[in-house]
């Protein structure tokens, strides 16, 4: 077998962590001796061991003399748990194989050059590309202190998202909702407007048909504070929090309120009626936000794509036609005045869920 080979094994093990190991990244190694797999691990959840360390203790003795294939460049640095470099060292590893160096501006090439230091052969950027997509929020966070946006969608073939009356249930069918559901649990947080709480009352949890999920902190951009007093959101049993943002001046018994019932309430300051997007990204980037997926309504799909937040999208499509313009498009707002200025995406790819189809793909830059 190939490097690319192994690595992909370590790849597939890397995917396991995810929803689990955020701020840090998703990792997985295997070792390898003689051609055969001895050892396999992934970093499971923040805190817990690394990927290296998991895979090494798995091995055992077999690991001396061995390649490790790993994801990441391993670390150098002492965190919530010691350097993986010195567990590799330990093991009598003698061959590294690395998908990609750290992308961490202070740490990159710091893990890659200790082992090196120390007689290891170190070979790099095998199924990099992979590796840095399946990372694509960790990679956006540490290097700009924000978060990397995703904008899920679900509208009709004629780009509707509600109908004249605001009815929205159910646009998409039941293995479409599932994977939405998957998304969530990817993310660490969901973004939604105050009005598609009003029309639509969601929980924005997730719930996976195994029964085993996270929750993504869910953020209701809400410039009064008018969340009705009975939402869904404010009556939740949940690991993860509510946090409601406004613009000021605020009505501080709204405000009492919220905060009473359970919720955050996080205070931006605009230069404009609306809530200032770029900046309320900066502050979840603080919070240790690595990733934001939006299901708002029209007005907030297009307000983000309008204030260049999104990094990626995923647009349902149902095979169904509201057949008037009465309806509730899925972006609302100004738009652009020629056709050349249209939001544009590449890397696409198209999946199906039954009979709705599914466009993924990245918004491209400028």
């Amino acid at each position: 077998m190939t490097d690319e080979t192994f690595m992909k094994m370590a790849l597939a093990l890397a995917e396991k962590g995810w929803g689990w190991t955020s701020p840090n990244p998703m990792v997985g190694a295997v070792v390898v001796k003689d051609g055969v797999v001895v050892g396999r691990g992934f970093h499971r959840k923040v805190g817990g061991p690394h990927a290296e360390v998991n895979a090494l203790d798995d091995a055992g003795p077999p690991a001396r003399g061995a390649t490790l294939y790993v994801t990441l460049e391993p670390c150098n640095h002492a965190g919530r748990t010691p350097p993986c470099t010195e567990a590799i060292l330990r093991s009598g590893v003698n061959r590294v194989v690395v998908a990609m160096t750290d992308p961490n501006p202070h740490v990159t090439g710091g893990g890659i050059e200790r082992l090196k230091g120390q007689g290891i052969e170190v070979v790099t950027g095998v199924c990099e590309t992979e590796s840095r997509r399946l990372n694509e929020a960790f990679v956006k966070h540490v290097t700009t202190g924000t978060p990397f946006v995703m904008m899920k969608t679900a509208g009709t073939l004629d780009g509707r998202i509600a109908t004249r009356t605001g009815d929205s249930k159910w646009i998409t069918n039941v293995q479409s909702r599932s994977f939405v559901h998957r998304l969530r649990h990817r993310a660490d947080a969901i973004m939604v407007g105050v009005g598609t709480v009003r029309s639509d009352d969601p929980r924005l949890t997730t719930r996976l048909e195994e029964g085993d999920g996270a929750d993504p902190l869910r953020i209701v951009l809400d410039t009064h504070l008018s969340m009705p007093s009975d939402a869904k959101l404010l009556h939740l049993t949940s690991a993860s929090d509510t946090l409601i943002v406004a613009n000021p001046p605020v009505d501080e018994k709204k405000r009492v309120r919220l905060e009473q019932a359970g919720a955050k309430v996080l205070i931006m300051e605009a230069p404009g009626a609306g809530i200032d997007l770029k900046a309320l990204l900066k502050a979840l980037g603080r919070m240790k936000v690595t990733s934001l997926l939006i299901e708002g309504g029209s007005r907030v799909n297009g307000s983000a794509l309008r204030s260049g937040i999104v990094d990626k999208v995923y647009m349902f499509f149902a095979p169904k036609l509201c057949g008037g313009d009465d309806g509730v498009p899925i972006c609302s707002g100004t738009g652009p005045e020629r056709m050349d200025q249209s939001t544009r995406l590449d890397r696409i790819s198209v999946r199906r869920f039954d009979d709705d189809v599914m466009i993924e793909g990245y918004i491209k830059q400028a």
